[in-house]
């Protein structure tokens, strides 16, 4: 029996976009920078829960405290808090002493003390609610035992007493909103306009481009404001104001690459077959012009989030308890010789997030550049 042919299995081809994948896999820099931030969007979505700290919650007795990992109050603290209270009271503190989570001192005065006045360690940020252990001399020296509320603030605290930590984290969340909503509309818009006008060419290029260069002549402070009119302060302005605007640049560079683009042989092939336009411009067209346009929005993201940041503090964006990490970065900024804290962890959440981006931008470009290929 003589011995059949073996039929050779079907090769299995990949896509170009898987392709594209594993070639942004074997990048170690744009993995990393996609991981960091996957991990930044994590933190300021959970993040604020797990804070203990709403965002607008005002600490009056912890203004412009540094950040510590240890808890507050700190014991060199609470002689001179005691001390406030007890001048509220009027009577004279002694035997100060914390024992475990507690604190024990008694009360003096030359009069008896009027017991509703210890009600001033409750409404405190570092005392609960005293237990009178003694009562001596008919009210004139009282024996108290209050419990401390431990208080922690990873990131310090800002001029009006809020927690740094939480605030940062929730003003990520508005910032990146922000820009990805904003860089959304512009890659869509900027990336279809512009591939119909450069392949499309003629009277149809330069009409549309016209109307590029007439928007591009509205001052964009202007636009805001007429937005503000209609629409209101709030964050979908944000979103519409820099989104409508900044397609612009995204539509001029993909003309600019269509241009380039529309004379190949593969579009040239694509014609030949009969291909219809919004084909060649859907496979062709648009999958070729990736590399410059995902190097672009990189760029635009950080761009949009100092935008926004601008806007806020000409009061047109953000307002506060809601903030930003440009407008935190505004506040730390101003108070940096007393508060180098109130700077340095906003601006360190985002220089993080654009040298992330910025990576991974560079590892996109390489792998969707069609001549690595």
């Amino acid at each position: 029996m003589s011995d059949s042919p073996l039929t050779p299995l079907p090769m299995i081809g990949r896509s170009l976009w898987q392709d594209a994948r594993n070639r942004l896999m074997r990048n170690r820099a744009a993995v990393a920078s996609l991981i960091v931030l996957g991990l930044m969007a994590l933190s300021c979505i959970a993040g604020p829960w797990l804070t203990g700290h709403p965002y607008d919650r005002v600490y009056p007795d912890y203004v412009r405290v540094p950040a510590s990992l240890e808890s507050y109050p700190k014991a060199d603290a609470i002689p001179a808090a005691v001390q406030r209270i007890a001048a509220r009271i009027r009577a004279t503190p002694g035997d100060v002493a914390v024992v475990g989570e507690s604190l024990r001192l008694t009360l003096t005065s030359p009069r008896p003390i009027d017991q509703r006045l210890l009600v001033y360690f409750d409404r405190s940020d570092q005392f609960g609610t005293p237990r009178i252990t003694a009562n001596e001399e008919e009210g004139r020296r009282l024996a108290l035992e209050v419990p401390l509320k431990r208080q922690r603030f990873l990131f310090g605290t800002d001029a009006n007493g809020r927690d740094l930590l939480t605030r940062t984290l929730i003003a990520g969340r508005v910032s990146l909103a922000i820009g990805l909503l904003a860089t959304g509309v512009a890659l869509i818009i900027g990336v279809l306009y512009g591939a119909a006008a450069g392949y499309l060419g003629g009277r149809i290029d330069m009409l549309m481009m016209r109307v590029v260069d007439v928007l591009y002549a509205l001052p964009f402070i202007f636009f805001v404001i007429l937005l503000v009119v209609f629409f209101g302060r709030n964050f979908i302005l944000m979103f519409l104001a820099v989104g409508a605007i900044e397609w612009l640049d995204m539509a001029r560079i993909v003309r600019g690459q269509t241009l380039s683009l529309k004379r190949q042989e593969y579009v040239l092939a694509a014609e030949a077959l009969g291909v219809t336009t919004g084909g060649i411009i859907w496979r062709h067209i648009i999958p070729n012009t990736l590399g410059p346009v995902i190097v672009y929005v990189t760029l635009l993201v950080p761009k949009v989030i100092l935008l926004e940041s601008f806007l806020s503090f000409l009061g047109l964006g953000v307002q506060e308890p809601m903030t930003s990490w440009g407008a935190l970065i505004s506040d730390g900024a101003r108070a940096i010789q007393g508060a180098w804290w109130m700077l340095a962890f906003p601006a360190a959440s985002l220089v993080t997030t654009l040298f992330a981006l910025n990576f991974l931008g560079d590892g996109l470009r390489d792998a969707l550049d069609p001549r690595d290929r």
